[in-house]
């Protein structure tokens, strides 16, 4: 899992748009589009502000991502 994948998947989980997200974390729908695609990489102010969003811990969500990896 990339991710592109975790953070789509987090956003569907806490039942948001693209839009919802994107205006919660101070970035553009499209840019949250680019990254569900893995078409760019967030920073890790981005990261955190995404997180923030979606309620849940950026440590938990990269865990997420290294625990589909080891899969």
């Amino acid at each position: 899992m990339e991710i592109g994948e975790a953070l789509q998947k987090a956003r569907n989980e806490a039942g948001l748009t693209q839009q919802e997200l994107a205006d919660g974390a101070g970035v553009t729908r499209v840019y949250i589009s680019m990254l569900e695609r893995g078409l760019k990489s967030p920073t890790l102010d981005v990261f955190g502000r995404l997180c923030a969003t979606l309620g849940i811990a950026p440590s938990k969500l990269l865990a997420r991502i290294e625990k589909a990896g080891r899969q």
